[in-house]
C-alpha cells in the first residue's frame, strides 16, 4: 500500500497499493470498461497498477487528537484494495497553524508510529492544536484572510470568528526545517513518498501570491522570489526521499481561502514555478482544475481566477508532439473529473493519471466498480465530510460499504 503525506504547512502521505502485505495485489481488468484509467503508470520509482488516485481529503477523524486511530487505518485500507495510490489527508506539519481539529499529524515518532498502521495564515487561534501550539499563526506577511465568520461555527466556536492575523515568518527557513522533519517522520512510517501540497491557499501558495506575500526580502515581490519558497521546501523533501518520491499539488485559479491574482500574473508565476519545479525531476505534478464550489464569493464577486488549468499549464509538463516536455514527471489531473472523461484524456495522452476526492468517499471500492461496470454511490453525507455526530468517528467515513 502506497501513500503521500502532506504539509499547512501541509505534507501528503504518498501509499502506493502494489506492497504486499496489508493489501493484496490485484491486476487490472483486461475486460475494464475504462482501460486508460485502468492501465498500470509509473510515478517516479513507484509502480501504480492503475491511474485511479484517491484524493488527499481533509476528514477531521483523528481523534481526540492528532494522532492517526483505528478509523483513519480502516478508511485508508478500505480504499486502498483497488485505487491506484492513496494520497493521505493534508497531514500537519506542527502544531502552528492549522484550522482543522483532529487532522492528522507527522511531526513526531508518536505520529510515525500511528502512520505506520496505515503502510498558516489560513488558520484560527482558537483551535486545539492551534492552542498546544503556544505560538501565534505564521505566514508570509500580516495579511488577514477574508471568509471565515461561520466557517468554524461547525466546530464549536463562535459564529462570528474568522481567520487569524498572521504573525509574519521572520526566516521562513525554520518552517523548511519543519518540512524537513515532517518528510523525515514520513519515511520512518512507511510511505512511499511525500506530495508538497502547494494549493488551497495554505503556506506555500500564500508565498506564491502577492495579495498574501506582501515581502521585500528574497521571499516576496518578485516572481522569482515568491516561488523561493515552495521550491526551497521541495529541495528539502528530495534531500530525504529524493526526488522520484516527491510530488507536489498545485491550484493556480485560487479562490480558496481568498488568494487569487489576476489572469495574467497568475499564469506568469505558475508558468514560472512548474519550469522551475520540472528542473528537479520530481515524480509527478498533480494540478488542480478550478471549482466554482470551492471559490467564495466577496462583494458580489468570486474571488479565484477561473481558467483552463490542463490547456494552459498541461504542456509545459506533458505534450505528445513536444518532445522537449518532460518525460520523468508526470501529469496528473485533480477536479471536475468524472471516470468517461479521465479515461479520455488519458487515452488522448494529454494527462498520465486522474485524481478523485468525492467518488472515493462514498465508493471505497471506486476503482473495481469501474472496472465491473458497477453503479457509483453518487450521493455521499455531506454532513459527514469534515466531522461526524456522536461519538463514533467511523460514522460518514469507513461505514460506506462496497458494490455488492
Amino acid at each position: 500500500m502506497s501513500s503521500t503525506s502532506q504539509v499547512q504547512g501541509r505534507l501528503q502521505g504518498v501509499l502506493s497499493t502494489l506492497k504486499d502485505g496489508l493489501v493484496g495485489h490485484r491486476s487490472a481488468s483486461t475486460s475494464s470498461k475504462l482501460p486508460a484509467l485502468s492501465a498500470p503508470v509509473k510515478l517516479g520509482a513507484v509502480e501504480l497498477r492503475n491511474r485511479n488516485i484517491m484524493a488527499s481529503l481533509t476528514r477531521s477523524r483523528s481523534v481526540p487528537t492528532t494522532i492517526p486511530n483505528d478509523a483513519n487505518f480502516e478508511y485508508y485500507v478500505q480504499r486502498a484494495r483497488s485505487s491506484g495510490l492513496v494520497l493521505t489527508e493534508g497531514t500537519v506539519i506542527v502544531h502552528q497553524g492549522t484550522n482543522w481539529p483532529n487532522a492528522a499529524g507527522i511531526w513526531s515518532m508518536e505520529h510515525a508510529r500511528a502512520w505506520k498502521r496505515v503502510a498558516g495564515r489560513i488558520a484560527n487561534n482558537d483551535m486545539p492544536e492551534q492552542k498546544l501550539a503556544g505560538k501565534p499563526v505564521p505566514g508570509p506577511s500580516a495579511v488577514q484572510a477574508r471568509g471565515g465568520e461561520g466557517l468554524f461555527e461547525r466546530f464549536g466556536l463562535d459564529k462570528s470568528s474568522g481567520y487569524s492575523m498572521p504573525e509574519p515568518i521572520e526566516d521562513p527557513t525554520t518552517i523548511i526545517a519543519d518540512y524537513k522533519n515532517a518528510a523525515v517522520m514520513a519515511k520512518e512510517a512507511g510511505f512511499d513518498g511525500v506530495e508538497l501540497h502547494s494549493a488551497n491557499g495554505y503556506l506555500v501558495h500564500q508565498f506564491l501570491d502577492f495579495n498574501s506575500n506582501k515581502r521585500t526580502d528574497e521571499w516576496g515581490g518578485s516572481v522569482e522570489n515568491r516561488c523561493r519558497f515552495g521550491l526551497e521546501t521541495l529541495k528539502a523533501l528530495i534531500s530525504i526521499w529524493g526526488p522520484d518520491r516527491v510530488g507536489i499539488k498545485i491550484n493556480p485559479c485560487g479562490g480558496y481561502d481568498d488568494v487569487g491574482m489576476p489572469l495574467e500574473e497568475t499564469k506568469e508565476t505558475f508558468t514560472y514555478y512548474i519550469q522551475e519545479i520540472l528542473k528537479l525531476k520530481l515524480a509527478y505534478i498533480q494540478l488542480v482544475n478550478y471549482l466554482s464550489q470551492m471559490d467564495p464569493e466577496f462583494d458580489g464577486k468570486k474571488r479565484g481566477t477561473p481558467h483552463d488549468v490542463l490547456g494552459t499549464y498541461g504542456p509545459l509538463i506533458k505534450d505528445p508532439s513536444n518532445p522537449a516536455t518532460s518525460d520523468t514527471t508526470k501529469l496528473l489531473l485533480n477536479g471536475g473529473l468524472n471516470p468517461d472523461q479521465a479515461n479520455e484524456l488519458i487515452s488522448s495522452q494529454l494527462i498520465d493519471a486522474a485524481v478523485f476526492g468525492t467518488l472515493w468517499i462514498s465508493n471505497p471500492d471506486l476503482q473495481t466498480r469501474l472496472e465491473q461496470g458497477k453503479e457509483l454511490n453518487t450521493q455521499p453525507d455531506h454532513k459527514t465530510f469534515y466531522g461526524f455526530p456522536g461519538d463514533d468517528p467511523r460514522v460518514g467515513y469507513s461505514d460506506y460499504p462496497d458494490a455488492a
